[in-house]
């Protein structure tokens, strides 16, 4: 392999793993001066170029990305599947807690009111219940429990966690881009945002979740 090749192989590999946006001196840095800054300078711009890596230009500084598009992503309507799954398993679950709830007020309400040997049968009978539906709900919360496999549920969770990771990793990334375009920039970083149409999470009044 030429030593062209080389750096290419280094430097592109070293964009993805890390996937967020470096100038060609940080890199060059980052490498341990492994090579030289002509020639990783030029290895980041036939990468560019070939569409293996993506290049910001802004004014006279150069920014590189690895390349999106190589990574798996997770649509809209993926993201509104899970969120809408996610939302009735969390409806089921406070059902369930909610019957849980009322059968425990029920039993007080008994053993107060009624004759004692009545109040003891309807005691064990609203106790069995309690029981019944005190182990459907740690099912539920174990993720064992009939109202969906577990399979179905460690998909739900694990494309949940996806797209949480990809909301992140895509913020990370703009956030690396914007402040680097602020080191030169004259103005304030919120004149930065309206000039360029920036919306942050915090303007859609949307916050990231946890995983």
């Amino acid at each position: 392999m030429s030593k062209n090749k080389d750096v290419q192989k280094a430097v592109l590999e070293y964009l993805n793993q890390q996937n967020r946006p470096y100038s060609a001196i940080d890199i060059f840095n980052n490498l341990h001066k492994e090579f030289g800054k002509t020639a990783v300078t030029k290895s980041l711009d036939e990468l560019a170029e070939s569409g293996k890596i993506k290049k910001k230009t802004y004014g006279k500084q150069c920014v590189y990305v690895a390349n999106q598009d190589n990574f798996p992503t997770v649509s809209d309507a993926e993201m509104k599947t899970l969120e809408t799954d996610i939302q009735k398993l969390t409806s089921k679950l406070q059902n369930l807690q909610n019957e849980v709830n009322l059968l425990e007020k029920e039993q007080k309400q008994i053993s107060s009111s009624l004759p004692t040997e009545e109040a003891q049968k309807q005691l064990e009978t609203y106790t069995k219940d309690n029981e019944r539906l005190s182990e459907k709900l740690a099912k539920l919360k174990a993720g064992n429990a009939t109202v969906i496999t577990k399979e179905e549920k460690d998909k739900v969770y694990q494309e949940r966690q996806k797209c949480v990771k990809e909301w992140k990793k895509r913020k990370r990334m703009a956030n690396d881009i914007l402040n680097a375009i602020l080191e030169g920039y004259p103005k304030t970083k919120k004149h930065l945002y309206e000039e360029i149409g920036v919306e942050t999470d915090e303007d859609c009044g949307v916050t990231i979740p946890n995983i």
